[in-house]
């Protein structure tokens, strides 16, 4: 009896299908491309991927990159990645981007309560969860080597010129989408940033070839 391929769930998968990459700006293709071409070198020399997402308080951008990256490498089936998140300084997941990802489709319990929660982020039944809090960027539950750290926001960007372990340094910034907070277009906002990472993040695994 042949064994049952893992199937990512049917709502974040028709929410993929629905994206499309050309809207991207060839501008902003070149920015995106460093990352494609990391990951492909280490498809070829068949060695672990480790993607840590960088941004101040790991609370909102960091995060969004992180489970979508994760998940479109299983989407794509591009073996052992691995991605994490990290900030200059541990603050919390911020509750609205949880929000927006259980609304995608996405399977969202609170491990843990307090001022920084823990999360089990799964996208895929058979798949380990993403576990999302937030932490600084070299956290014990992060790489120390090995690793590409990608800075998702401007001011990590600009604050972080070296990152220790990194073998290399990817700025891709986004917009935050905290600007919003509070507002009538939040939801609307934060759903706008994440399929706008998860369309780029699908430029870049659709590229790999194993």
């Amino acid at each position: 009896m042949m064994p049952v391929k893992t199937k990512i769930f049917d709502q974040i998968d028709q929410a993929i299908s629905i994206l499309s990459t050309d809207n991207i700006s060839e501008e902003r293709k070149e920015i995106l491309q460093p990352l494609a071409d990391y990951i492909q070198s280490k498809t070829d020399a068949q060695e672990p991927i480790r993607i840590n997402f960088i941004c101040t308080h790991n609370s909102r951008r960091s995060h969004l990159s992180q489970v979508w990256a994760q998940t479109m490498a299983f989407y794509f089936n591009v073996k052992n990645v691995q991605c994490y998140s990290g900030g200059t300084e541990s603050t919390a997941l911020f509750p609205m981007v949880a929000e927006t990802l259980k609304n995608t489709g996405f399977q969202i319990e609170t491990i843990s309560e307090g001022k920084n929660p823990i999360y089990s982020i799964k996208y895929a039944e058979n798949e380990p969860a993403v576990i999302g809090f937030s932490k600084k960027l070299d956290n014990a539950f992060n790489p120390k080597s090995e690793f590409a750290a990608v800075m998702t926001c401007s001011q990590a960007d600009g604050g972080c010129p070296f990152i220790a372990g990194a073998e290399k340094r990817i700025p891709i910034t986004f917009e935050d989408p905290k600007a919003f907070d509070n507002t009538p277009q939040q939801a609307e906002k934060y759903q706008e940033r994440s399929f706008q990472i998860a369309t780029e993040l699908m430029y870049i695994f659709a590229q790999i070839k194993s």
